[in-house]
């Protein structure tokens, strides 16, 4: 798949990573094409870009939006990240993911057929393998037995996906994700902890028992990560993982992030969680994915998860 010089779509491009990515596709010479109804991004995200002249923001909702496939017509690839990124909502509002992570996938991908916009690029999540008994987690591994409405409903997008490829001849990559952090998050741990914190910084509560293990990799590896694999894609359908090569506990976490924001004395609180320990019903306790086919082709990591969560608080401390 080429990465420069094209006309790309970002669905969900004003977001976390949607807006990182944007300010790459642009660096790489393409125009670019943000869709966003913005109720989980923000237009600061994306404002230093209105001037470019091969920049465009589309605010609809994609669900909704009856013109998509006019709108995309003549584009050689959808980055799809527009999606609901909060997996415990799925808890109290049981339609949120079914209609914001799959419908929409599928009207995306509608679209795409009517429009002959060939190529997709799509962000999934490490939650699909559900509570993994291999560790690290391979791209292979089954079978996927989700534990949260939003993993389910990303396993239903990826499925929709490689459906529509092998029937109309289109192509994909999706990324299984581990936990990115980085500046512009706005939800996540790292982004509760910093926040509790400036409203109380003497205790701080800590959802389940603290021993969460999961991995974490920063933004900057996730673009470079989507990028590379979609330039290295060999396959109608390539599927790989993107994170760091370790784990961190969450009560390491949480002192990682303390000492950025140079408190001292906190009390540490935990919830106690599910029964297992978890933070939330849904929540995989123990994640780490396997990266080997991405480094097989010569990508890795540049940061470790406690290096992610320290430039992440950083930034968050800064207000970035």
């Amino acid at each position: 798949m080429k990465v420069s010089g094209i006309k790309a779509v970002v669905t969900g491009g004003a977001g976390f990573i949607g807006s990182h990515l944007v300010d790459r596709l642009l660096a790489l010479g393409n125009k670019v094409l943000v869709i966003d109804d913005l109720r989980g991004g923000s237009e600061d995200f994306i404002r230093h870009n209105y001037k470019n002249k091969d920049f465009k923001f589309v605010k609809e909702d994609l669900l909704n939006y009856k013109g998509l496939e006019t709108l995309i017509k003549g584009y050689d690839v959808v980055y799809h990240l527009a999606a609901n990124p909060d997996v415990k909502a799925g808890a109290s509002n049981t339609t949120i993911d079914l209609e914001q992570n799959v419908l929409v996938t599928h009207r995306v991908l509608e679209a795409m057929r009517l429009a002959g916009v060939p190529n997709i690029v799509f962000t999934s999540t490490s939650t699909v393998y559900g509570e993994a008994k291999e560790i690290p987690t391979p791209e292979d591994y089954g079978p996927n037995i989700p534990i949260s409405m939003y993993a389910a409903s990303k396993i239903g997008a990826e499925g929709l996906i490689c459906a529509y490829c092998h029937t109309f001849g289109m192509k994909a990559v999706i990324y299984r994700f581990a936990n990115c952090v980085g500046s512009r998050s706005t939800h996540g741990v790292t982004f509760d902890f910093v926040n509790k914190l400036r409203k109380d910084p003497k205790t701080l509560q800590i959802l389940g028992d603290g021993k969460q293990k999961k991995s974490y990799f920063h933004v900057s590896d996730c673009i470079d990560a989507m990028i590379f694999g979609a330039e290295h894609q060999k396959q109608t359908v390539e599927v790989f993982n993107v994170g760091s090569e370790d784990y961190i506990d969450v009560t390491t976490l949480a002192k990682v992030v303390v000492d950025v924001m140079g408190l001292k004395g906190v009390k540490l609180e935990y919830t106690g969680g599910t029964k297992s320990g978890a933070g939330w019903v849904g929540d995989v306790k123990v994640m780490m994915l396997g990266i080997e086919a991405l480094k097989a082709l010569g990508w890795k990591p540049k940061y470790t998860s406690a290096e992610s969560i320290k430039l992440t608080a950083e930034s968050l401390v800064k207000g970035k």
